[in-house]
């Protein structure tokens, strides 16, 4: 990816549907999808706030107080993260998914990052088998 930063870094514009359709370009309608997926059926919540330390607007996409991951808008995609603990991996890859689709990231503390670049329809599947995983998760 030519550019290895987040799109959304001023503090003060709010990333409105405009915004991230300026950002997202031709994946914005993909973002649209997961967004009323992930609101409709598994009854997640976006937040979106300026987080000094990394610079950037984020996304926190939540179940009630449980972060299911992260998402920051990218030039024509946007990423998710999740963390997992490393007891729940194994669990992860029962889950089917696509090896292609997805990054583990070396260990941050006790948390492994699991990361997914999203920028067609074709992707979403893994993506929200992820998310019913940690959604469901007891910790």
């Amino acid at each position: 990816m030519a550019d290895e930063r987040s799109l959304l870094n001023e503090p003060e514009i709010f990333p409105t549907v405009e915004v991230l359709k300026s950002v997202l370009g031709k994946s914005y309608f993909v973002f649209e999808e997961l967004s009323k997926k992930l609101i409709d059926e598994f009854g997640l919540i976006f937040e979106w706030h300026y987080y000094k330390d990394s610079k950037a607007w984020l996304c926190k996409v939540a179940y009630k107080k449980k972060t299911i991951f992260w998402l920051s808008a990218w030039s024509e995609c946007f990423r998710t993260s999740f963390y997992f603990m490393e007891r729940h991996l194994e669990g992860i890859m029962a889950l089917g998914i696509d090896d292609n689709r997805f990054t583990i990231k070396k260990e941050w503390g006790k948390m492994i990052p699991l990361i997914f670049i999203i920028s067609k329809s074709e992707q979403l599947p893994d993506l929200l088998k992820v998310a019913a995983y940690k959604k469901n998760l007891k910790n």
